[in-house]
C-alpha cells in the first residue's frame, strides 16, 4: 500500500535526522577546502573546473555538496525536501564568506526553476525515497541545459532487498518489482536510514529510465566498500557480498525528449 504522502514523511524523517546530526547532517571539514572540487569529484568527471557553471546540488542538504562546489568556483543552488537539513548549509556558507542558494522542495517537482538553467546536476544517494525516479530524471532534463553533466548515486536495488540485519549470511527480504516502499528500518545503519521510506528501483528504471529522458551514460562506477577481513555482520563484510552504491555519469544530449513507457510486469 502506497502512503498518502511520502514526501511529508520523509520530510519529517530527515529534519530529525539533522537535529541529531546523523552522518548526512555533518557539515564539510576544513580539509574538503583545501581543494574543493578533488574532495568531491575523485574520477575528474568535471574535467577539473566549474568555475562560473551552474550547479544544481540536488536532495544534497546537510552542508556539505553546495559548500564545497560553491568554494570550487560553482554558482550552487542547493534544493532539499528537509529546511533543517539546508540550515546547515546557510550556516557553513556564512562562515566560509560563500553564496549559495537554497530551495526547500522535493527533487520530483523542479518547477520552481526556468528551462535549461544548470550545467551541472549533483545528485548524492537519495532517489531511493520517491517512489517514480523516472519522474525525477524528467524534472532533470527540463532543468538542465544541452550538454550538461549530471552526476548521480543510487542504492543498487540488490542491496535494499537484503536484509539489514547483522550476521555471516545476507538474506533476499524484498521482492524485486516491490512497488510500495520498504517498511521504514528501526535503526540507522551505513546501509538504510532510520524511520525514512525507501523504494526499490530496478535496473531498467535506474538506467534506462535516465537515458529515455534524454541522457546518455558516459560512465559508472561503483564505489568500493567492500572488506572481506571484516566482522561478520558489519558493513564492510556485507559490501563484500552486496554492492551498496553505483554511481553514474550522463551526460544531457537533446532538448526534445520523448519518455517511451517502462515496461512493467502485472504481477
Amino acid at each position: 500500500m502506497q502512503p498518502s504522502d511520502p514526501v511529508g514523511h520523509n520530510r519529517s524523517a530527515w529534519n530529525q535526522m539533522a537535529r541529531q546530526r546523523n552522518r548526512f547532517a555533518r557539515p564539510a571539514r576544513d580539509e574538503d577546502f583545501v581543494d574543493p572540487l578533488r574532495s568531491v569529484d575523485g574520477p575528474g568527471w568535471l574535467g577539473g573546473d566549474i568555475k562560473g557553471k551552474r550547479v544544481l546540488c540536488l536532495a544534497a542538504g546537510g552542508g556539505r555538496q553546495g559548500p564545497i562546489y560553491a568554494a570550487a568556483g560553482g554558482i550552487v543552488t542547493v534544493l532539499d525536501i528537509s529546511g533543517e537539513m539546508l540550515e546547515l548549509d546557510r550556516q557553513v556558507a556564512h562562515q566560509r564568506n560563500l553564496e549559495i542558494r537554497v530551495v526547500e522542495q522535493s527533487m520530483d517537482d523542479l518547477t520552481c526553476f526556468d528551462a535549461e538553467s544548470f550545467e551541472i546536476v549533483i545528485q548524492p544517494v537519495s532517489t531511493c525515497y520517491v517512489p517514480d525516479i523516472l519522474n525525477v530524471y524528467r524534472q532533470i532534463a527540463r532543468v538542465m541545459a544541452p550538454g550538461g553533466v549530471y552526476i548521480s548515486q543510487h542504492k543498487q536495488p540488490v542491496s535494499l532487498q537484503v536484509d539489514s540485519q547483522g550476521g555471516s549470511a545476507y538474506r533476499l527480504d524484498a521482492h524485486y518489482y516491490r512497488r510500495e516502499p520498504l517498511p521504514p528500518a528501526q535503526t540507522a545503519s551505513l546501509v538504510r536510514e532510520a524511520g525514512t521510506l525507501e523504494y526499490i528501483h530496478r535496473w531498467q528504471e535506474l538506467i534506462g529510465g535516465m537515458c529515455s529522458a534524454g541522457f546518455a551514460i558516459e560512465d559508472l562506477t561503483e564505489p568500493l566498500h567492500a572488506d572481506p577481513a571484516a566482522e561478520p555482520g558489519s558493513f564492510g563484510h556485507r559490501s563484500h557480498f552486496v554492492a551498496p552504491y553505483v554511481r553514474i555519469k550522463a551526460r544531457r544530449t537533446s532538448q526534445a525528449v520523448d519518455f517511451p513507457a517502462i515496461w512493467t510486469p502485472e504481477t
